[in-house]
């Protein structure tokens, strides 16, 4: 009797422990609460795939800010808990990643994807389980706001491709005195169409003329036709978008057939592949970035060194917003002053002036960042840091 009794008592606390550890998850898998040792922080990135090296140039940002926060006593008197998941450049699967960060592993928040459709396939799941996503990469303009709708649960900290569309069509009428410009855009990619878009709209708001538009497919790999038949028209600038091994390509083999005008470009430019591959025929390119390690502000230096200490090379703009975007994170959760994802949402959403390595931002009524843009020069292959502009 006694021990039917103790088993029957056993059964009964298993099924209250049970019941009271779903009442604190929720119905929709999870609220981040911090009831164990640790704060936990998703991350959701492309580390191997197509694009692989924007993933990981973020994530390594990511680790190191992670490591320099935890070092100093983390947040909230706990140690930050990074849960990573490789999305392997494929948008189901960072959808699939998504929620198995939200429910299973109960983060409080996550960081990524790097890419914007990637991004886009998982702001349904950061609505649904209610868990913030921060993308520090992810450009297209409507991964804040769909359909004139906002997504509540989605932030970046990156300007979007009108921003800087809009910002090299100023710089090349301003600056390089560009008045006849070409506009060649990856015809399968969303973030390439959209800064071709925004890119013509300021360009020949400020009397610019666009004299020809063609697209290309990422997947080839000669370019020539296209570029023999650019040849032949009269232009001063190329305004060519992508990520960057095709990219690299058409420039190489741009000047391999003479084509020796600027080409104009966005934050795809910024990966060491790009140089590799294109070599010294990376001259006279110039495209728009969040970063430059030519910056000379002491935090863009600071970050350089502990960069270089912990890597053993330069950081690149990807880095640089990886690591912005962990720092990021764990201030909005020191400003929620709890691992809940509804106070961390709202702490988020209050950002004001927050200081980052990329350049102080506050987060505007669409999640977005308002900041300064830099100018990143190419020349014989190396990046210089040509300028900084801020929207007018």
């Amino acid at each position: 009797m006694k021990a039917k009794r103790a088993l029957a008592l056993g059964l009964a606390a298993a099924m209250c422990a049970t019941a009271l550890s779903a009442c604190g998850k929720g119905g929709n898998g999870g609220t981040g609460a911090a009831d164990g040792e640790t704060i936990k922080i998703g991350l959701n990135y492309e580390l191997s795939g197509d694009v692989g090296q924007y993933g990981q140039s973020c994530a390594q940002g990511i680790r190191l800010a992670i490591e320099e926060i935890n070092a100093a006593g983390g947040v909230l008197d706990k140690q930050i808990e990074l849960v990573e998941i490789d999305n392997a450049s494929k948008n189901e699967e960072a959808k699939s990643a998504a929620i198995r960060l939200a429910t299973k592993e109960n983060v409080s928040l996550i960081l990524g994807p790097a890419t914007s459709g990637a991004v886009k396939a998982t702001t349904a799941v950061a609505t649904q389980y209610k868990v913030p996503v921060i993308t520090c990469s992810a450009t297209a303009d409507d991964i804040t706001v769909q359909n004139g709708k906002l997504n509540p649960y989605t932030y970046r900290i990156c300007y979007n491709d009108t921003f800087q569309g809009t910002m090299m069509g100023n710089f090349a009428t301003k600056d390089l005195n560009v008045k006849k410009a070409v506009v060649l855009v990856d015809s399968s990619n969303d973030y390439s169409a959209g800064l071709g878009n925004a890119f013509k709209e300021s360009f020949t708001s400020k009397g610019g003329t666009i004299v020809d538009e063609q697209t290309y497919n990422a997947k080839d790999t000669d370019f020539k036709a296209i570029l023999t038949n650019l040849k032949g028209k009269e232009f001063d600038a190329i305004y060519l978008t992508g990520y960057y091994e095709a990219v690299a390509l058409i420039i190489k083999q741009a000047r391999e057939i003479g084509i020796t005008q600027p080409f104009l470009g966005a934050d795809g430019y910024d990966a060491p592949k790009l140089p590799e591959i294109a070599g010294s025929a990376l001259s006279n390119v110039y495209f728009t970035n969040h970063y430059s390690s030519g910056d000379t502000a002491a935090e863009v230096q600071d970050f350089i060194k502990k960069f270089r200490e912990k890597y053993d090379k330069d950081p690149d703009g990807f880095n640089a917003l990886g690591y912005d975007m962990a720092k990021f994170a764990a201030d909005a959760i020191k400003r929620a002053g709890s691992a809940d994802r509804e106070k961390i949402n709202q702490a988020l959403a209050e950002t004001k002036d927050y200081p980052a390595v990329t350049g102080k931002f506050s987060i505007d009524q669409n999640h977005n960042p308002i900041k300064a843009t830099v100018i990143i020069e190419y020349k014989e292959g190396k990046q210089t840091f040509r300028t900084k502009m801020s929207a007018e």
